[in-house]
């Protein structure tokens, strides 16, 4: 399958759809690509059904509608428009059912592998290096923007991001969750070294 049009298609959507964005420099096509590229590189280490991991991935987020629940709008999105391009029916329901299960990142449901490997996708974005990046950034936009608090908005980060390893549905995940942790943790110790 020519993944290409569904990322014309999620790119296209996105950016017209109205859903806000909490900050000037996120925006819900870049955090797709990051999901998808990482659930291509667990679907390597893991196996699935590429096809319905990609597009689930890349369709996850694709719905927004003020009042809703974002995953229900994104799955009528998505069916909708798998439907328009020809996709099986049962690649269709299969992609339909990982995008209203995968923002339930606590669920204890057993779930199919290709939903596990997109949940994972998903929670990996924003933990680590972009973590850092995003809270550099937003701290840039607030009153009084310093190193410090910078500093103590990753620090904080980092403590609340920690547990969220739990949520990991494959060992795959887990383990670049903990590097990730293990990655800010020695950027915070290394920070406290440079402007304490």
């Amino acid at each position: 399958m020519d993944y290409s049009e569904v990322i014309d298609f999620v790119k296209r959507t996105t950016s017209e759809n109205g859903r806000p964005n909490e900050y000037p420099f996120r925006n819900v096509f870049e955090h797709t690509m990051r999901v998808y590229r990482w659930a291509i590189r667990l679907q390597s280490k893991l196996g699935g059904d590429l096809d319905v991991i990609v597009l689930a991935s890349l369709l996850h987020d694709v719905g927004w509608e003020e009042g809703r629940p974002k995953e229900e709008v994104s799955a009528e999105v998505a069916v909708e428009y798998l439907d328009s391009i020809g996709v099986d029916p049962e690649t269709i329901v299969k992609v339909g059912e990982i995008i209203m299960a995968q923002s339930d990142k606590e669920t204890e449901r057993d779930l199919s592998l290709e939903c596990r490997i997109v949940m994972d996708a998903d929670l990996l974005d924003e933990i680590g290096s972009v973590g850092i990046m995003l809270d550099c950034m937003a701290t840039a936009l607030e009153d009084e923007a310093s190193y410090k608090r910078a500093y103590y908005r990753i620090k904080n980060n980092y403590r609340l991001n920690k547990p969220k390893i739990r949520s990991c549905k494959t060992e795959a995940a887990r383990s670049e969750y903990t590097k990730r942790m293990q990655a800010i943790e020695n950027f915070i110790y290394q920070l406290e070294r440079e402007i304490f």
